[in-house]
């Protein structure tokens, strides 16, 4: 008889604590900052970075290392600086949608997982705007707001409401990724395009969307939203209908009953 494999140790509760204080303090100042005319600064045509995202990474980075000294962080602004390869790493996103935030649209969050041995154990995505904390454990469960997640049961595409997004090279590839989200809206009841993939995950984790798709995208865009839509009963895998592999960029993440269907219909 095969023996039984190890049960994973359930990670400090002071790590999902820490993940909490950290993407509530981070929406507290997003949105005491939103709409009061804060600089913006471009890393590419239409990639935007504002004084903002840098202020809410830095508190963040003060905060773990006055807490978790030992503890890599990797970030979207600072990426892995100052890392050593530790066991435990914190992949955060300050601004998850900073160009609705830089523009004045109230869709935005902050994403934050932490990875231990490069398995994500703990999560937290708030959208300080709806007031929505959406939380995990590995193993464990999500929740929003302290009410468990569960993904929907729709099993068809043309019953689901999906969600996607374009990179920030789209102006490179448009005819690419329009051919893509046609063959998807000829399929489904609806497709939108919100412009937070970590919100778009996060919704198909609480079954307000059914499946989300998106092919170029970094480890703190989705990262914290993988696992709370995996710990809801969703399934994630690369686009490829591979292991999902975060820093690979391409993502599929639905309900786990249309995954199949929309593999095929974007392949």
């Amino acid at each position: 008889m095969k023996p039984p494999s190890p049960r994973r140790r359930r990670p400090s509760p002071l790590f999902l604590a820490t993940a909490i204080e950290a993407v509530i303090r981070a929406g507290d100042l997003q949105i005491a900052r939103f709409g009061k005319g804060v600089r913006v600064d471009k890393k590419g045509a239409i990639d935007l970075v504002t004084e903002v995202d840098v202020e809410i990474e830095r508190m963040f980075r003060a905060l773990i290392a006055g807490r978790f000294a030992d503890h890599d962080v990797l970030a979207e602004e600072m990426g892995d600086a100052g890392a050593r390869g530790a066991r435990h790493r914190w992949v955060f996103d300050p601004i998850d949608g900073t160009t609705n935030f830089a523009h004045g649209v109230p869709i935005f969050c902050a994403s934050l997982a932490l990875e231990i041995d490069g398995e994500a154990a703990v999560a937290a995505v708030y959208d300080p705007n709806r007031k929505e904390l959406f939380t995990a454990e590995a193993g464990v469960g999500s929740w929003l707001n302290g009410q468990r997640l569960k993904a929907s049961t729709n099993d068809t595409v043309l019953e689901s409401m999906l969600v996607t997004g374009f990179p920030y090279d789209v102006h490179q590839q448009a005819d690419d990724f329009l051919k893509v989200f046609g063959q998807v809206l000829k399929r489904a009841r609806a497709v939108r395009r919100l412009g937070s993939a970590a919100i778009d995950i996060c919704w198909v984790a609480a079954g307000r969307m059914d499946g989300f798709w998106e092919a170029s995208l970094k480890p703190w865009d989705t990262r914290a939203a993988a696992l709370i839509l995996e710990e809801a009963g969703g399934k994630v895998t690369g686009m490829d209908g591979k292991r999902w592999i975060p820093d690979a960029g391409h993502i599929v993440a639905t309900n786990g009953l249309i995954h199949d269907e929309i593999l095929d219909i974007i392949s």
